[in-house]
């Protein structure tokens, strides 16, 4: 089922393992029939943990969203809360216990399970409304980093970056050190860290205290990661802002990637039957999973859009041929032979006309006027032209009223690239903002400013045309079909983020000392030190592995970038990726917005 996390240089499986029994330990405390009410958020990170096929095996007959009101009625002896710790969570689940207890089931018994830990306020706010009495086992599940690929974890921690950047607000960050201390514990201390950013500085701080505190029960392992590179979004905030140009970065910016899951317009998809023309056509989203266990996907994934379509019509032809070679079947074990890949074939031939489908489906937007004068527009702003002054583009479209989270995305752009906005430029942005699109967006503006992605230029110096040239970050010649750069995946830019880390692998950060000191946060180095007998000796030509973690949220165009590092020739260094958030633009940018709600009267 999960053979794709086992296909990279970290068997990823065994976290995925460490996951299920811990979760099987939990249901089996609670001894007979179960039903599970979910907090709805938690469902997709779990999928990719357990499927329902495992929660049945222990027992768990229903499973129901938790919403206020009655529970619906279920024959079960355990009723489960699987739950985050929100206040506003706890309100509804002591509705759901108050009006159950009213009820004829006096043998029911209630439990609580809290996802990733458990929160005293959260107890206590069960205990002001009468209900903590009721749960037998309140417990919590250290669901912190998720395997979605064989070489990329997330936490799904979705406000990560407001909390740390806008609340001061740490929980995420020791979130990621324990997530980072069970990956020590399954796969071996990870004997160097860099770090660039002030979150990064704390998550390692947090691993070097914890890893003391622990230190008597450490399993003697063999080092399979020899560096861990931790950085923060905040020292890269054009990537995320930048329309991601690889395919699957395509597919989250237009249609959004949720848990490996996308949902796209039906239409599509409904098979074309002769001389019924377009009745009866599906109205439900069709419902993808995208991951490495499909061949073609993983294949196509990772390439810049324009070298998609030769790839699915060579492929389509080598399907086609293999479909005629029945023709040619001629004695009983050739037929078979035949029939026994029939259904690897039907499976291929399936999953192009998918790829296809949602090719045509992104073309019809990227051919579009609109997408081209956006993208010229963000690639001017990257390549360091008109930074300074009011964008024609941009007032254009506040006064055609486009949708918000473009005009603050294309604002914050030329922000970052310009190292802050002249005080009257940015002010002529906000007036037009609030007059355009309603004054409850001011707390938006501020949450944008508080971030960093919206300033004012303080000093007349622009750093950025000197981070950009120093760091390789704008490309004019890329070749989309066959790379030989990371600035493919923007089709000029290179994600500032992914080219530190392949910096670090080579020459090493000391060649770029002064560049690093203009990006925010501290730069640092530690070492942890290996037991005796564990220090690795790597045989000829075997490649190092680095685990690069972005604190804040990550893009599928920065994921491509360093798959592309960890295939080429003379690279040396394979990457695998942990974040706090897979993350689009539009996704980060809606993150930070918050919209003034008039009193009711």
């Amino acid at each position: 089922m999960a053979a794709h996390l086992n296909s990279g240089r970290v068997n990823l499986m065994a976290l995925r393992e460490a996951g299920r029994k811990e979760l099987r330990e939990f249901l089996d405390k609670c001894a007979g029939s179960k039903a599970i009410v979910w907090d709805e958020y938690l469902t997709g990170p779990f999928g990719l943990i357990a499927q329902y096929s495992l929660l049945k095996e222990h027992e768990v007959e229903k499973m129901f969203t938790l919403k206020p009101g009655r529970l619906p009625p279920a024959d079960v002896k355990n009723i489960i809360f699987f739950v985050r710790p929100r206040l506003e969570l706890m309100d509804i689940i002591a509705e759901n216990v108050l009006s159950e207890d009213r009820v004829r089931c006096p043998q029911r018994d209630f439990h609580i399970l809290f996802v990733p830990r458990r929160s005293l306020l959260c107890e206590q706010r069960l205990k002001d409304q009468g209900v903590l009495g009721s749960f037998i086992h309140r417990e919590e599940y250290s669901l912190d980093l998720i395997p979605f690929d064989g070489d990329l974890l997330s936490m799904e921690s979705e406000s990560a970056f407001k909390e740390c950047y806008l609340e001061n607000d740490q929980t995420s960050l020791y979130h990621a050190a324990k997530g980072l201390m069970t990956l020590q514990a399954l796969y071996g201390t990870i004997p160097q860290i860099f770090g660039k950013g002030e979150c990064a500085r704390h998550v390692a701080n947090m691993m070097i205290r914890m890893k003391r505190e622990f230190s008597g029960s450490q399993n003697p392992i063999f080092p399979v990661f020899d560096t861990l590179l931790l950085l923060d979004r905040n020292i890269d905030l054009m990537s995320p802002l930048a329309t991601q140009l690889t395919y699957e970065g395509l597919i989250d910016e237009i249609y959004g990637i949720q848990n490996t899951y996308v949902k796209l317009p039906p239409e599509k998809f409904a098979p074309k039957k002769q001389g019924e023309g377009g009745k009866d056509l599906p109205t439900e989203p069709k419902k993808l999973q995208l991951n490495s266990a499909e061949e073609l996907y993983a294949e196509i994934r990772d390439k810049n859009f324009n070298a998609v379509g030769s790839v699915l019509s060579k492929r389509a032809k080598i399907i086609s041929a293999a479909f005629e070679e029945r023709h040619h079947a001629k004695t009983v074990g050739e037929i078979k032979q035949f029939v026994s890949q029939l259904p690897h074939m039907q499976a291929a031939r399936s999953s192009l006309a998918n790829h296809t489908s949602i090719a045509e489906l992104i073309k019809d937007i990227t051919t579009s006027e609109d997408f081209f004068d956006n993208l010229t527009v963000e690639q001017e702003f990257m390549s360091g032209i008109d930074t300074d002054k009011v964008n024609n583009y941009i007032e254009d479209c506040i006064a055609q009223k486009h949708p918000l989270i473009k005009i603050l995305r294309l604002v914050c752009l030329q922000s970052v690239c310009n190292s802050g906005l002249k005080q009257k430029v940015l002010d002529h942005y906000k007036r037009e903002i609030l007059q355009t699109y309603g004054y409850e967006h001011i707390l938006t503006l501020n949450n944008l400013e508080k971030a960093g992605l919206l300033k004012t230029q303080l000093t007349s110096r622009n750093n950025y045309p000197t981070i950009r040239k120093t760091l390789r970050l704008w490309m004019d010649d890329v070749n989309e079909q066959n790379p030989n750069d990371i600035s493919y995946v923007y089709s000029g830019y290179a994600p500032l983020s992914v080219r530190l880390a392949q910096l670090l692998a080579r020459p090493g950060w000391r060649s770029i000392e002064e560049v690093l000191k203009m990006l925010p946060g501290p730069h640092f180095e530690e070492r942890q030190q290996l037991p005796t007998g564990l220090q690795k000796k790597r045989q000829h030509g075997e490649n190092r592995v680095t685990l690069v973690f972005f604190l804040g949220g990550v893009t599928y165009a920065e994921i491509a970038a360093l798959r592309f590092l960890s295939q080429m020739e003379d690279g040396g260094t394979e990457y695998v990726i942990a974040t706090t958030k897979l993350i689009n633009g539009t996704s980060w940018v809606k993150s930070l917005m918050e919209k003034l709600e008039p009193p009711p009267f």
